[in-house]
This record gives C-alpha cells, structure tokens and sequence, in this order.
C-alpha cells in the first residue's frame, strides 16, 4: 500500500523535476504517512520530513478561519461592509462574504509592481492605497482571484483583535491545533525554493520574500505533515477539532458551501468562504486551497463523500519548484488512491432503539408532486430520500420545532430549512404532511387532491 503512495510520489517529483518534495497523508485511523524526496538545497539541513516549505495561498483558509471566528463571536457579520471595521480611502462597500468568496471585483494584487520590486505595502500603506486599486468587476458579478482581498481581511480582523493578524493566527490557529511546524518566517531548516529551467536541468534560487501587509494572503512556511492535518481539519473538523475550539464545524460546513465558480460553463472548481472546492465524481469532493510563491507550489487538501472515505482524511503535497503542476496534481491523486487502496474499514450494522411513538405513522413511503418519498427513522432523527434519486444520496434530516407540536426543522438535505408540518387523524396517526408546503400523502395526488388512479375527472 505505501508503495502506491510512494511511487506516485516518486514519478510527480521526477515528471515534474521537482527539487524537493515533500508529501503527508493524514487519517484519524491510521499513523500518518510522510515521505520526502529530492534536495532541500540547503547544505545545513537535508530534506526530512521537518524541512519547511512556502505553502503561499493555503495561508488564505487560516485568514478565512479567523474571519468565521470573529463571526461566531459576535465580532462581525459576513454580510456587513468592509468599511464598517477599517478606516478605508475606497471600496469600503465590499462585504466581508463577497471579499471571502473572491466575489467582491477587487483587483488581484495590491496597488503597485510588488512582483517587479518584490517589496510589498505595510499595513498601514495597504489600507492606505486601496483607492488607487480597482474595482476590476462589479460587486457580485463573478470570480476573480484577489490577494488585495484577503490583505483586507486580515487586517480587518488585526483591528478587531486589537493586535497584528501574525499574532491572531498564532495564537488562535496554529498553537491551539499544535501546528508547530508552521512558521510566519523561514526557519533556518527551510527549503530552496527554485524557478527550473524548461530547456535544460538547471535551477535558479528565487528570493524570499516577506509579503508584509499582504501576509494574511500567502505569508506561512509549513510541512506536510501540518498542512495534511489541516486539509483534515477543513473537510472533517470534528477529526482533528472534536471540542471545537478553533471553529464550530457547522461553521466549517458554511465555508465549504459553494458560494461562486471559477468558470460558468466549466465547473471544475467552486469556492466556498476561503476554500476552494474540487470535485472528484461519485459524490466526492476535496476541499482545501492551493499555494504559490516564488520557488514553491503547495497543496493542501481533506476529502469528503463517497464509499470508504475515512474520518480525517488529508493530505499535503508541498514542493520547492514554482512552475510543477505535478505538484497541484499529486495531491487529489494521493487522495484517491488512499480510498482505493486502504478503504475506511466497514462499520457493522446493529440494531437501535425504534423511532418515537410519536413519528412511528410517518415511516414508509409517500407521495408529493408526483414523486414517492420514504420517510424512514435512523441515527436518532426522521429522514426522508426521494425515491428516484441514487441511494448513496444524503438524505434529507428533520429535527422538532422547539415549542412546536408536530412541526419539525429540515437540518440537512433536500430542503434545508424549510418546515415538515404533520396532520394527525382522530387515533393520533400522521395521514397527511406537509413540507415547504408542498402538501405528502400516502397515495398519489394530483395537485388537485385528486387520486392519480382516478385518472380523468368523470372517467
């Protein structure tokens, strides 16, 4: 089985004549799985599995948390201006959901050539020059990619924790989660990063650089061994998070929603609060960011859905090569072949308590707008699947109205949020339902009321 991940390693690191690789697969069944292979370039410290990578873009998702952080605090909310948290010379208008969902228009970089001088904005200079940036895009229009964006956010939540946004995200990510390998700064064990030349096997070292005020958008150092528990934690947070002391994972499954698409007509790639969403077929999908910067393509991804994904599945491939998409690739290919070759094991069915008196007349099938519908009672909650529909599809959820007799809450699924209201007969038994109004029956119903074996009025 490690030869699978090994080999596949192995040749993205040679096709795509990567200097040095290193790779982790992180699952809560299992030891973690990291290899290494090639040369850190730096003659100090050979490539191990301690060596630090530039993870670049991956830092948005810590940025991305901190901002869901002060939501659930009471500190913002997502759909508030920009403005009304910074002191800003334009585009204060931007809401913090569209800045996060790299849907606000705003420019993809900060005003000026920082990747001609390679010298970045401070703090207070980013904020300062935002009117000199653009608005390439009507607020809401589409996607567009922004690093000036997520500079913004982080140092809208630096003011709200009255302190710098590297301090925020030590404290309240990466020490809390016992990230130790990940650092706001090269430490002295860290890679080479390189530009490899397309003609021939030479190399050139690319800077290094401090991004400044634009650190909340690509500034971190990491290894895989981290980025693998934090693609574990952005997919199954209760896997890495069970206390949920760095967010509630319902709030992680808020930022794992779809909020835009890269391209309309090609949907290969969503993005929810922060994070980037990938789909994989069969009800599968990866969920992380990937990261550049000079010298370096990272990835950092967890997966979820789909038969024989286990709990707290993630991995991260990092590299010291800027123009190898082996590297981008090598990751959702390591997930794959986790679920292939070293499937979650198959948990045994047992028999449980029976559904509450009180729903024991809902279970079986129903009717509404011409479709059946099965209502059945599993894991503590009343359920209900569309017939027609594949049967590994998530089924809807239902939770009772607080106060509310015989109203329930659909939680999760098909018509998430909307009422199931229950109509007893005589005897106490449900005869008739109705959900997001639209009225369930045992037997088929025209919208009329009329029986669909009727047929015709008067036939």
């Amino acid at each position: 089985m490690l030869n699978v991940y090994e080999r596949a390693a192995r040749k993205a690191q040679a096709d795509g004549r990567v200097p040095a690789l290193s790779v982790a697969l992180r699952r809560a069944d299992r030891e973690p799985w990291v290899f290494t292979v090639g040369d850190s370039g730096n003659p100090d410290h050979p490539l191990n599995a301690d060596t630090r990578f530039r993870i670049g873009s991956i830092t948005k998702t810590f940025t991305a948390v901190l901002v869901l952080q002060a939501r659930d605090e009471g500190l913002l909310d997502l759909d508030d201006p920009i403005g009304k948290y910074l002191d800003l010379p334009a585009h204060g208008d931007a809401t913090i959901r569209r800045l996060l969902s790299h849907t606000s228009g705003f420019q993809r970089e900060p005003y000026g050539d920082v990747w001609d001088t390679l010298v970045a904005p401070g703090d207070a200079e980013l904020l300062a020059q935002l009117d000199r940036a653009e608005r390439v895009l009507p607020n809401g229009r589409r996607f567009h990619y922004s690093n000036l964006a997520f500079a913004v956010l982080g140092q809208a939540v630096a003011e709200l924790r009255g302190t710098g946004w590297d301090k925020v995200v030590t404290s309240r990510i990466l020490e809390p989660l016992g990230l130790t390998g990940t650092t706001l700064h090269p430490p002295a064990q860290a890679a080479v990063g390189y530009l490899v030349d397309a003609y021939s096997d030479a190399a050139r070292p690319e800077p290094q650089t401090d991004l400044g005020g634009v650190a909340p958008a690509a500034q971190l150092w990491s290894t895989a061994a981290d980025m693998a528990t934090w693609g574990a934690f952005l997919a199954d947070p209760a896997s890495v998070d069970p206390d949920g002391k760095i967010l509630a994972a319902t709030t992680v499954d808020e930022m794992r929603y779809p909020a835009t698409t890269t391209n309309e007509a090609l949907w290969q790639v969503g993005w929810g609060l922060g994070l980037m969403i990938v789909p994989r077929g069969r009800r599968v999908v990866d969920v992380g960011h990937n990261g550049a910067m000079p010298g370096f393509l990272a990835g950092a991804y967890g997966q979820r859905g789909g038969e024989g994904v286990p709990e707290g599945l993630g991995c991260a491939v990092l590299g010291s090569s800027g123009t190898a998409g082996e590297i981008n690739d090598l990751v959702h290919e390591l997930l794959k072949l986790a679920v292939e070759h070293d499937p979650a094991d198959i948990t045994p069915w047992r028999v449980s308590p029976p559904a509450p008196a009180a729903y024991r007349s809902v279970l079986g099938p129903w009717w509404s707008e011409g479709s059946q519908v099965v209502f059945s009672w599993h894991d503590g909650s009343l359920q209900a699947r569309l017939s027609e529909l594949p049967a590994d599809t998530p089924p809807a959820v239902f939770a009772p109205l607080p106060g509310e007799k015989d109203v329930l809450r659909t939680v999760s699924g098909r018509e998430t949020g909307e009422l199931l209201r229950l109509t007893r007969d005589s005897s106490g038994a449900v005869v008739r339902m109705h959900w997001a109004t639209y009225r369930v029956t045992r037997v088929q119903e025209g919208f009329d009321g009329g029986a669909a074996s009727d047929g015709a009025s008067g036939a």
